[in-house]
């Protein structure tokens, strides 16, 4: 296994001092650390600070998973979590009581008493995390011949998994194997759960979703995006955290500063190859971005007819969630597609491979990858556009529901099968006369026109010279499935029917084709991912663990500095403060999502001069939202809840120059507690009194 600390100091010393990185560099694959593999030796060269196996311990042991979406932490003694606004959101709506509305109010329960519990959600903590590569390694090399080498690994892992669920300490926790560097490394990790989670603090929507949309993914920045919950115990106490906890500290956000991040990145996709990239680049994200952008278009649109009606309150609330959580992907996969148009970017993951290449002798498993991409590139387009999804309108989903009717009567399917298929038929097919959803099968057949692969017959075969325009209009207006007796008479007699219903045609040519290209995908996936995990080993091979893996949603530690940039021909500040807030609030007018609820009028000067969020070089991704932020001496500092714009290519590649995680400053925190809401009780709680 070869060596290269060294090398990675020396390039992040590069970084630091200000050079632009236009080479290539093992940090290009991130800085999300393993707690079973820390890197100590590196945290001393960069920073002059070794943390002994206590350290980890105690911040692995302090930070949580919070549900099955967001990162978490306990920041008190007696169970205090701290999460993101936006991790939140989709749970309290459940705990208002009538008459309350915590998207205009906010939340704050000013004794235990009036802490919510919040039924089905949960937290998990990180209670084991060893590496258990050795073990399995053993059992390869004394492996069966009667079994694959995989087949193997499988049995081994549930082996391994089983043996320390009946150990002490182990016993009541779910445990998870993880494979790592595709099957370079193998993890086990066990965490307890906590299901009492009730509800302590949550801000206005206002406040915690601060900038909307138009603010998302953007420095500076000025968003009080926290909630405060708690747990308890099995006898309805609140939980002793006594021996892992983040003490708050208020002042400990300064230049230069090493900070870590403690949380559960998603999913990064940083070992694909050049050539899977060009494909996620011109097929993948490409698509997927014309269909996102164009349904959150519509979306706004329906927004902006409901937004001042009263009656419609509920409904723009909702539309509004799903319109911010919709553009947020698009801003994310833009993001993405920019960072793969940049040169210096790309050109660096070539120079990467290159890298390893020259270092893998007589291997050709990148071209063989190759290859099978080449293979897809007719499918693409089929399998990004024609998927199974609400939004790309009811019509859509009427032809997968004709398609499945039919394959059920060529099986001789049971008649409540059949009988539950044509309800579903009968549902859709009695919305499609719509306008909105005219709109929306208009716009899938023009996407797929667009992106059609060159050559491919299946929309003239479906158009038969119509434009698009003319034939949805005469395809709905001619199906007998909106009718449900034309229906039913139909289906009753298809195989003696003379006449193809357009829509029946419709189900034939689309869905056929998505099921062939989904054959297709599927008939590669197993050599595909041989490749992948070849081609990883020969990552793993040249550089071994001194990189760390791809995000698996499993706990890391990423280090980096409070540190500001250059941007759009200025500098950013490293912090921001409750004065630009108001700032913004008074510039656009004091509308939403800009505007601020009445009991944020009249700051006192304390407030507006209260830090409120700040910029590090960590290197986080979504699933990191409410990930604490700590400094060498285990306190925390902040809440992390977003990324700058130039951050977003991190799926693929880690650019320290001017990725920045952007935090809720601790201080400003407690700023709101104590001249906002009035909460002393958690103030007290947070700073020990």
């Amino acid at each position: 296994m070869k060596k290269t600390g060294i090398f990675l100091i020396f390039i992040f010393c590069i970084g630091q001092i200000g050079f632009t990185q236009t080479k290539a560099s093992p940090f290009d694959f991130g800085k999300m650390w393993t707690f079973e593999n820390p890197p100590k030796e590196w945290f001393k060269e960069a920073y002059g600070f070794e943390p002994n196996d206590q350290w980890f311990k105690d911040v692995r042991m302090s930070s949580l998973k919070f549900a099955s979406w967001c990162s978490a932490s306990f920041v008190s003694p007696n169970g205090l979590i701290m999460t993101n606004h936006h991790c939140s959101r989709d749970v309290v709506g459940k705990l208002q009581k009538d008459g309350e509305n915590f998207d205009k109010n906010g939340f704050y329960a000013t004794t235990l008493k009036d802490e919510r519990k919040a039924e089905g959600l949960f937290v998990e903590q990180l209670i084991h995390a060893i590496d258990i590569t050795e073990q399995v390694n053993d059992k390869l090399e004394n492996a069966n011949d009667q079994l694959s080498p995989e087949e193997t690994v499988a049995n081994t892992l549930k082996e391994i998994e089983a043996m320390y669920s009946k150990k002490d300490g182990w016993q009541d926790l779910r445990t998870q194997v993880v494979t790592y560097y595709s099957g370079g490394k193998y993890s086990l990790y066990a965490f307890k759960r906590f299901s009492d989670i009730r509800l302590v603090l949550i801000p206005e929507l206002d406040l915690g979703f601060y900038g909307g949309d138009p603010d998302n993914f953007t420095y500076p920045r000025y968003n009080l995006d926290c909630t405060f919950w708690r747990a308890y115990d099995d006898n309805g106490n609140p939980l002793n955290t006594s021996a892992h906890y983040l003490k708050f500290n208020t002042d400990g956000v300064h230049e230069g500063e090493p900070t870590f991040v403690v949380g559960n990145p998603g999913s990064t996709e940083r070992y694909r190859t050049v050539d899977q990239l060009k494909w996620d680049r011109d097929y993948r994200y490409k698509m997927q971005l014309k269909f996102m952008s164009n349904r959150l278009d519509i979306m706004n649109e329906e927004y902006d007819m409901i937004k001042d009606d009263p009656e419609k309150e509920f409904e723009a609330q909702e539309k509004l969630n799903t319109i911010a959580n919709i553009g947020n992907g698009v801003k994310a996969i833009t993001g993405r597609l920019e960072g793969m148009h940049n040169p210096n970017l790309f050109n660096r993951k070539i120079e990467m491979e290159q890298h390893i290449r020259t270092n893998s002798p007589n291997v050709d498993y990148w071209d063989q990858l190759s290859a099978e991409y080449d293979k897809l590139l007719p499918k693409s387009w089929a399998i990004m556009h024609l998927g199974q999804s609400g939004l790309r309108g009811n019509t859509l989903l009427l032809l997968y529901e004709i398609a499945q009717y039919e394959n059920q009567l060529a099986e001789n399917a049971e008649q409540s099968e059949l009988d539950a298929t044509m309800e579903k038929i009968h549902n859709l097919g009695a919305s499609i006369d719509d306008k909105k959803e005219r709109r929306l099968f208009k716009l899938l057949l023009t996407e797929i026109q667009e992106d059609i692969y060159p050559g491919d017959p299946t929309l003239k075969n479906l158009l038969e010279g119509a434009n698009i325009n003319d034939y949805v209009n005469r395809a709905v207006m001619k199906t007998v499935f909106t009718n449900k007796d034309k229906t039913e008479a139909y289906l009753a007699n298809l195989n003696e029917s003379k006449t193809e219903d357009p829509l029946l045609k419709a189900s034939r040519i689309l869905i056929s084709k998505y099921r062939e290209s989904l054959m297709a995908f599927q008939a590669s996936s197993a050599k595909r991912k041989s490749l992948e995990q070849k081609i990883a080993n020969q990552v793993f091979n040249v550089y071994g663990s001194t990189l760390p893996p791809d995000a698996t949603f499993t706990l890391r530690i990423s280090d980096g500095v409070v540190k500001g940039y250059e941007y759009n021909g200025t500098t950013a500040p490293t912090i921001t403060t409750y004065f630009g807030m108001y700032d913004r609030h008074y510039s656009h007018g004091k509308v939403f999502p800009w505007s601020l609820p009445k009991k944020w009028q009249n700051p006192p000067m304390e407030l507006l001069m209260a830090p409120l969020n700040y910029v590090s070089t960590n290197d986080i991704i979504g699933g990191n939202s409410g990930s604490p932020m700590i400094n060498k001496k285990k306190e925390c500092i902040g809440l992390i809840f977003d990324g700058n714009i130039e951050s977003l290519p991190g799926n693929f590649i880690f650019d320290e120059e001017k990725n920045r995680t952007v935090s809720v400053h601790a201080g400003g925190i407690v700023a709101a507690m104590k001249y906002v809401y009035k909460a002393d009780r958690i103030v007290n709680e947070l700073q020990g009194m």
